[in-house]
């Protein structure tokens, strides 16, 4: 009876074994759910409900069947623990932006004149291998980033989608030139980059910065206005300009680049095929200068922008331009105002405007001495593209003031026109307005100090 009972005994525990597999494989899927928990009661709330609509940090998801559970493997564990941790680095982050005033966007970082501190730097270098889908990040007119960038860029590797860099007036030193020209190696999509108002860029520090954009090639933007440059920083961007062949816009505003220095800049620029935007305002550009940027400029085929305003020293000039400014057929918009223009120099634009057929914006302004010049101007402007006129304070006589009247009705496309500080135009405004075409997209008229009198402002 004894061992019927044991053999019995013994059937029901082979019996039971299968059980036990099942039951022990229930207990770890509980166990498994029970640390999934935390992950999905963060999916439910709204705030980052919101930001997988962006396209913002993937959360950790539920297996869709049991089938799925089953065949989960031990480095499974791991990557959820990933996902979690990425979604709590998500939500620091969010915090981190609020407190500063921002709304939180895991594709864009836009945290200019926000005072960051030291501290605040070294933060934000932790969230960043949580903000990887970041696009654009943009840091300008925080001044105690200068000296600490090395804090944040150790970081920025994990910003393999960054497009747009903005770091405009951080007081930026050479030991953050450094840090960042290592961290341009990682950023490889990168394609604006603007650096302006940072004189600790100038002084011979360029390079530190230039030497690593070949990683770069991608780069479409570079601004660099207000950064005192030097002879020897020109060198070095001229050696960068070679690298950069997909470059569309450079704005060297507001640097004094002296004719040696236009000289390195200048023999770099047919290696920017694609250049359409070229801006050298405040330049302290003379006489020789434009005849070197004239020499320069048949290559620019493509330049769509040209902006060389407020360079005083430069006028009477531009005859050393007129050839290559016919090369110019795709120029859209030419800026000259406050430039000192000459009766030769009036006499130029009048020969090469022609050529210009897609120009649609034209500043004149500041330039006393074009006045007489300009009846001779309006008749050769592309009117049917002029969108934008600046004639400020040129002395517009009245026969130039009858010429732009008489023009006025074929100016179809134009939305800004200012004539402000010329008084010739007062007591003949009525030959403007009554010209103006019935379907007119005029939205801007500018007449600050034209010695306007009554039957003026009736018109109007």
């Amino acid at each position: 009876m004894d061992s019927a009972e044991q053999q019995k005994g013994h059937e029901a525990s082979q019996k039971r074994s299968p059980l036990d597999l099942i039951m022990n494989q229930f207990r770890r899927k509980t166990s498994f759910m029970e640390r999934k928990k935390p992950s999905m009661g963060r999916l439910f709330r709204p705030s980052e409900s919101n930001d997988k609509k962006r396209g913002g940090i993937p959360e950790a998801k539920e297996m869709e069947s049991s089938e799925e559970k089953d065949s989960v493997k031990p480095g499974a564990d791991s990557s959820d623990d990933m996902k979690i941790l990425s979604v709590e680095g998500w939500g620091r982050a969010k915090q981190f932006i609020q407190k500063l005033g921002k709304t939180p966007d895991s594709q864009s970082l836009s945290l200019s004149h926000c005072d960051l501190t030291a501290t605040d730097v070294v933060e934000l270098g932790t969230l960043l291998p949580f903000l990887t889908h970041l696009e654009m990040m943009d840091l300008s007119w925080n001044d105690l980033l200068g000296g600490s960038l090395k804090a944040l860029s150790v970081h920025m590797q994990h910003l393999a989608k960054l497009k747009v860099l903005k770091l405009s007036g951080c007081r930026l030193t050479a030991e953050d030139l450094k840090a960042l020209g290592e961290t341009l190696d990682c950023v490889l999509l990168l394609e604006m980059l603007d650096l302006s108002w940072n004189a600790g860029i100038g002084g011979g520090n360029l390079h530190f910065l230039t030497k690593h954009l070949c990683s770069i090639c991608s780069l479409r933007e570079l601004h660099l206005i207000d950064c005192q440059l030097s002879e020897t920083d020109s060198v070095a961007l001229a050696e960068a300009l070679l690298l950069l062949p997909c470059l569309e816009v450079l704005d060297l505003s507001n640097n004094k680049l002296l004719v040696r220095a236009l000289e390195n800049i200048g023999s770099s620029l047919c290696s920017t095929p694609q250049l359409k935007t070229l801006k050298m305002s405040r330049c302290g550009l003379n006489q020789e200068s434009l005849a070197i940027l004239g020499e320069k400029m048949k290559f620019l085929v493509g330049l769509e922008n040209l902006d060389v305003s407020c360079n005083k020293e430069c006028g009477g000039g531009f005859s050393a331009m007129a050839s290559s400014l016919s090369f110019l057929t795709h120029l859209k918009c030419l800026d000259l105002h406050m430039s000192c223009l000459t009766e030769d120099d009036a006499q130029t634009l009048v020969q090469v405007v022609p050529a210009l057929s897609e120009l649609s914006e034209l500043d004149l302004s500041g330039n006393k001495s074009i006045g007489t010049m300009l009846p001779s101007l309006f008749p050769v402007l592309p009117r049917s593209k002029m969108k934008t006129l600046h004639l400020s304070s040129c002395s517009l006589s009245p026969e130039a003031c009858q010429a732009l009247a008489a023009i006025i009705p074929s100016l179809s496309q134009l939305q800004t026109l200012s004539v402000s500080w010329n008084k010739s135009v007062g007591g003949n405004l009525q030959q403007f307005v009554e010209r103006l075409p019935a379907e007119c997209k005029l939205e801007e008229l500018k007449l600050s100090s034209c010695d306007l009198n009554t039957d003026d402002l009736l018109h109007l």
